[in-house]
């Protein structure tokens, strides 16, 4: 089945459809991981996107039941240079065509994955089209062009109740703006006793709960269409320990008033340094984000910048300096992608109990 890949400056691809067969738009982005395609594909970050894998082969392992960070994924598309028919691994229950299918998401392969890369880093993320190859183009193309990316993607993927996830430990509220189960399951094995709740969640209603700490999750899109979170995050700092994670961090930096914007292509991968600058030490972290803090527009009398990217300087870390509260743009829960800032989850923990004693 050919099926066409529409760029919205006019370039295409023309490879074979796979997956889904239906036509789809979405903002187009690229992922240098190696591994991961599950996690990556189920990450709700990607909520709106489609995903270009940059690893050649895609779908040699299959999908198993162990390796969802959610289960409803929401991408719109999968890009590869090569589809794996065959999948062959001891825990494969699907292959990826069936998981794609299953899940309503079209895939394109025997794509110049290498030219697609090279064209969004030249000219950025832009939107795009999977479409069936008998289309009329100039339509298909036109329609593109017309197309509106939605603004309100963590409402589409955030819980719409809250949930527990029960524990014997610290009681841990979770903020779901479009959470991977990693960090639940990090924070399970610590035996946390966890709350999760929808986004727009207000302050009073998370205090009234007691918690120990509170945890700001991933989510994707935009963190300035999300005036609510960022009121709610000014409501609760300074009367419980704040951990936030990619999202998360951005919302903790707006709500102490510096400014975020968009990146050109992002963070999309496993491969990431990122430098701690009070020790010097380096993480190789999992990344998936296309919006940053400004460093110009951090007040150093509230925030103090921590982690920073080797590759391009961007801030990765911020700890607030009255409050017992941090963030960072990577994740520290992996999944997929390599777990040297694990450690994170239990400075968030140390953090709350350095709390308790204080008050």
């Amino acid at each position: 089945m050919k099926r066409w890949l529409i760029l919205e400056d006019g370039t295409y691809f023309e490879g074979e459809g796979f997956g889904a067969n239906i036509n789809v738009y979405g903002e187009i982005v690229f992922t240098t991981s190696m591994t991961g395609y599950q996690e990556t594909i189920t990450d709700q970050s990607f909520n709106g996107q489609i995903i270009t894998f940059t690893y050649p082969m895609v779908g040699n392992y299959g999908v198993n039941r162990d390796d969802y960070e959610s289960i409803a994924p929401t991408c719109k598309g999968v890009v590869v240079k090569e589809h794996a028919r065959r999948a062959s691994n001891w825990r494969k229950q699907l292959t990826l065509d069936e998981f794609l299918t299953r899940k309503n998401i079209p895939g394109i392969s025997g794509i110049d994955t290498r030219a697609l890369t090279r064209k969004i880093r030249q000219h950025g993320t832009m939107k795009a089209s999977i479409v069936d190859a008998g289309d009329l183009f100039e339509h298909a193309y036109d329609q593109l062009k017309a197309a509106v990316l939605p603004t309100n993607q963590v409402a589409q993927v955030s819980t719409s109740k809250p949930y527990p996830s029960p524990g014997t430990g610290k009681n841990i509220v979770v903020i779901d703006y479009g959470l991977k189960h990693s960090i639940l399951r990090e924070l399970s094995r610590r035996n946390c006793n966890l709350t999760i709740l929808p986004y727009n969640t207000t302050a009073q209603e998370i205090l009234d709960l007691a918690p120990d700490g509170v945890m700001l999750t991933n989510g994707p899109g935009d963190p300035k269409s999300l005036p609510e979170a960022i009121t709610m995050i000014q409501g609760i700092q300074g009367k419980v320990p704040i951990f936030g994670i990619c999202l998360g961090h951005q919302l903790f930096a707006l709500a102490n008033g510096a400014d975020t914007y968009k990146m050109k292509f992002g963070h999309r991968g496993l491969n990431h340094p990122v430098r701690e600058i009070a020790t010097g030490r380096i993480d190789f972290t999992s990344q998936n984000h296309g919006f940053a803090v400004a460093e110009a527009s951090i007040d150093t009398e509230k925030l103090m910048i921590t982690h920073v990217e080797v590759n391009d300087g961007t801030i990765e870390g911020v700890r607030h300096r009255r409050y017992p509260a941090f963030s960072v743009q990577y994740h520290p829960d992996a999944a997929p992608g390599p777990h040297d800032a694990v450690h994170l989850f239990d400075e968030f923990l140390e953090m709350i109990d350095a709390w308790k004693e204080q008050n």
